[in-house]
């Protein structure tokens, strides 16, 4: 499945594999991707796959599927919590949300694990 929606006001090209589909219909209840924009010493960006979000914000992307961005920042910059999987972060206010929000967001399942990503297209000059 192949389609564009409205996210957070903007576009968002949704891509999902006909392997993540057919795990979706499976399903019993919704799954949630939560794509997070993370700010340190570098930027990171990740989706975490789960069965349920803590907090605000997720929006309906197709029948069982939400998704919500969270842009994070740490307290301190320490690299050790670059690689960790849950590193402390809190929200981070943001004053002009619509320039964050991702332009293209996959879903996959392969090998019996959920894989996505998501990411941004450069404006033609």
């Amino acid at each position: 499945m192949q389609r564009t929606i409205t996210f957070q006001g903007r576009p968002l090209e949704l891509t999902v594999s006909r392997q993540a589909q057919l795990q979706l219909d499976r399903r019993t209840g919704t799954l949630f991707l939560e794509m997070e924009l993370y700010f340190s010493c570098l930027i990171r960006k990740r989706v975490y796959v789960r069965e349920s979000l803590d907090g605000p914000g997720a929006v309906a992307l197709a029948d069982k599927l939400m998704a919500r961005f969270r842009p994070v920042v740490t307290q301190t910059c320490a690299m050790r919590d670059v690689e960790r999987d849950n590193p402390p972060v809190m929200d981070m206010p943001i004053i002009k949300p619509e320039r964050f929000i991702p332009h293209w967001l996959t879903l996959d399942y392969r090998r019996g694990n959920w894989q996505a990503d998501f990411g941004y297209v450069s404006a033609a000059v």
